[in-house]
């Protein structure tokens, strides 16, 4: 039996990106196996929201970790877990939260480079630490990169590439496996990136900012839906329940 690790690594290709439609809890997980998902992937704020917390560490680490569990009871694809900024205050800390996700069966982790709650990064030389202690636990490491988090448009640029590239070489000296870049869109930016980064490149996928293929073509390895799919999906439940306390017969049809 192939290794969960190795067999969810081979699946980042620049140029063949990995889909990944995140999910939440064990029920989405079959749902997400069954229409033909490679890997599985959960959200923190997905997974957070669905159980009544909030993003950014609200929800706990012994929780993350039970609800990574029953999703392995359901697949037995590799999975991967978003693991906010790592449940650690210090590398050391992060190592070992991170090995008891390893433990618990993950193939792979996220792990943003911001701690919960902050708009600042942290720090070049402690985040690249911080990925070299969760990269030792042998997991697959897509290490974050906030650098256009909440960035306009107008102001980004050369510098916010360089800044990305960067981050991208340091995290690659650590040990991750991936660089995730969140929140951008712009393709020339997209595969300035690509081109430039040592490690395979996830992009959040949203609304315009393209197809798999015009993805794949920038030279991306990894989309990834973030907490749309839960969004989308609450979004149907409310509509569905407004139509039928208004009183109209509601035959569950897709939204």
């Amino acid at each position: 039996m192939t290794d969960p690790v190795t067999a969810f690594k081979a699946l980042h290709v620049p140029g063949d990106p990995l889909v990944l439609f995140n999910i939440w809890d064990a029920g989405s997980a079959r749902a997400v196996a069954r229409a033909g998902a490679k890997a599985i992937a959960t959200g923190s704020y997905g997974v957070a929201e669905a159980q009544g917390f909030s993003d950014g560490e609200d929800f706990s680490i012994d929780d993350a970790l039970r609800n990574l569990e029953r999703v392995l009871r359901v697949t037995d694809l590799p999975v991967t877990l978003d693991f906010e900024s790592g449940y650690g205050a210090t590398a050391k800390e992060v190592g070992q939260s991170v090995q008891r996700a390893r433990a618990a069966g993950a193939a792979g982790i996220n792990m943003e480079d911001r701690m919960p709650g902050q708009a600042e990064l942290i720090p070049l030389a402690e985040a690249a630490d911080r990925v070299a202690a969760a990269a030792g636990s042998g997991l697959f490491v897509n290490a974050r990169c906030d650098v256009y988090r909440g960035a306009k448009p107008e102001a980004l640029g050369q510098s916010q590439i360089d800044a990305v590239l960067e981050r991208a070489e340091a995290y690659a000296a650590a040990g991750a496996g991936g660089l995730f870049v969140p929140f951008l869109g712009d393709h020339a930016a997209i595969t300035a990136i690509c081109a430039g980064s040592p490690l395979p490149v996830n992009i959040l996928w949203g609304p315009g900012r393209g197809t798999r293929a015009e993805l794949a073509a920038c030279g991306v390895a990894r989309i990834s839906y973030g907490h749309g799919p839960w969004a989308a999906a609450m979004d149907w439940l409310e509509g569905q329940a407004r139509a039928v306390f208004a009183g109209e017969v509601v035959p569950y049809a897709s939204g």
